[in-house]
């Protein structure tokens, strides 16, 4: 009999993020992976939803999944959680009210955190990439998850990408997601510690920050003094164990050839789906 031991670890995350510690997460995207973190002594675990995205679709990070495949597969890893994970909800697949559904369907699947962004997804008609929507509806979409759980344990995160902003900006964000309710703040884009400092003044809840590496944000003492809690780098394990299939398959047939750098790209048909944007998404062909 399987025991629903989700309060349980919404609880214990929330413990992790009261104390005086910075955790460094990591990237699991079946049960497999998310059981072999636990046993390593990792405290806590992150979906991200470009994993989910090759694992479930073979697709690249497109926004090209569904809310119910996704769910799905985050059901089948937080099924049996032995530990934390907090899940990458993007931009909770359409408005506020689309951001409560989320949310509702999410907190089924035993997480004990998830992140809503603000990035304007799916990418629109000939728009660039990582637009950011209104302050005022990410607000809503902050302040209509926080309405939607049922559990008050269930984190809700507000997710920033900085890179493309303005100082005074990012802090009006930063001001307005909190008071929206959110547990804490995911952000995209801090560059270093003296960056972090700069921001962290006007932050009153926990920090959870995107590394993607950075060597200058490696320091988990001096980062849990500047209000980060946990840490998440790239999804890096997940290509790991594709080079292993890959590499393993070579073996196998008794190639001589050796893993390439463009594996992914490859097998996700990323060149594929750039084409078709570009042809579908941008009015270059139109006829004046």
């Amino acid at each position: 009999m399987v025991i629903n031991l989700s309060n349980k670890l919404r609880k214990k995350f929330r413990k992790l993020l009261q104390s005086e510690s910075c955790y460094d997460a990591a990237s699991i995207f079946d049960p497999i992976s998310s059981r072999m973190a636990f046993d390593l002594g990792f405290e806590v675990g992150i979906i991200g939803g470009s994993v989910i995205s090759l694992q479930v679709l073979g697709a690249p990070d497109f926004t090209l999944i569904s809310l119910s495949e996704f769910v799905e597969q985050v059901n089948r890893i937080g099924r049996l959680a032995q530990f934390p994970i907090i899940v990458d909800a993007n931009h909770g697949y359409g408005n506020a009210i689309n951001v409560m559904r989320t949310v509702n369907e999410l907190e089924r699947t035993g997480i004990s955190a998830l992140t809503i962004e603000d990035t304007l997804l799916p990418i629109q008609f000939n728009k660039k990439f990582n637009i950011i929507i209104s302050i005022e509806e990410a607000f809503y979409k902050i302040y209509s998850a926080i309405k939607a759980r049922t559990d008050t344990a269930l984190y809700i995160i507000a997710r920033i990408n900085i890179n493309n902003l303005i100082y005074e900006d990012i802090i009006e964000r930063i001001i307005a997601y909190q008071s929206a309710g959110a547990d804490a703040i995911c952000i995209c884009g801090i560059k270093n510690i003296n960056h972090l400092k700069k921001i962290f003044i006007y932050i009153n809840i926990p920090i959870i920050l995107l590394t993607y590496s950075n060597t200058k944000l490696s320091n988990l003492i001096l980062l849990s003094k500047n209000g980060v809690k946990i840490i998440i780098k790239k999804h890096t394990v997940y290509l790991e164990s594709i080079k292993a299939i890959y590499n393993y398959y070579i073996k196998q047939r008794n190639i001589n050839k050796f893993y390439f750098k463009n594996i992914m790209n490859k097998y996700s048909i990323l060149n594929k789906y750039c084409f078709w944007f570009f042809e579908y998404m941008s009015n270059f062909k139109l006829i004046k």
